[in-house]
């Protein structure tokens, strides 16, 4: 596997760099020696942050993880992504049909998916035309996290949703 790491508001040392090729090193029995790991580190106050994200033909395998400890946060990450490879196995590889990025011992291993996604309730509803901002009122009025929309300056459907900090993001589609 190939690391790509940076830092925000941190130096990244010897040390944290050691630490996460180690530990995040450990899923190199899933993936390809070709393939990246983008992974940043970042600091704001207490809180010790990293991303790790391994793109990987049409699907992003990501996860990131906070504590107060950046070592603590680099175990907790590896956990956690190599969790998310043993549940979504056989649906990453269908994707990737047999792709070259994950390595053979891992396609042929069988693990139990504890827990299969299901979709309880299908909801309907028109989509009206309006600008990013309203669509933000409008998310706030409903008491949701996110709100899909029409914008009224791409004509596209758009999804804005709440963000930490009392900040929004906005979902454009790439067509």
């Amino acid at each position: 596997m190939k690391f790509i790491i940076t830092g925000r508001n941190i130096d990244v040392t010897p040390g944290l760099k050691s630490a996460v090729e180690d530990k995040i090193g450990k899923l190199e029995k899933y993936f390809t020696p070709e393939t990246e790991v983008h992974v940043t580190l970042s600091v704001e106050k207490d809180r010790q942050k990293i991303e790790v994200t391994i793109p990987v033909k049409g699907t992003v395998i990501r996860s990131e993880q906070v504590s107060s400890d950046m070592y603590v946060s680099i175990d907790l990450v590896e956990e956690i992504i190599e969790r998310q490879l043993k549940k979504y196995k056989n649906k990453l590889i269908e994707r990737q049909q047999g792709s070259n990025f994950f390595k053979q011992e891992f396609i042929d291993k069988e693990y139990t998916e504890d827990d299969e996604v299901t979709i309880v309730r299908t909801k309907k509803f028109d989509i009206k035309p309006m600008y990013a901002e309203d669509a933000c009122i409008q998310m706030e009025l409903t008491g949701h996290n996110f709100f899909v929309f029409c914008n009224a300056e791409t004509d596209q459907v758009n999804v804005v949703y709440k963000r930490k900090g009392n900040t929004y993001g906005l979902i454009e589609p790439e067509v």
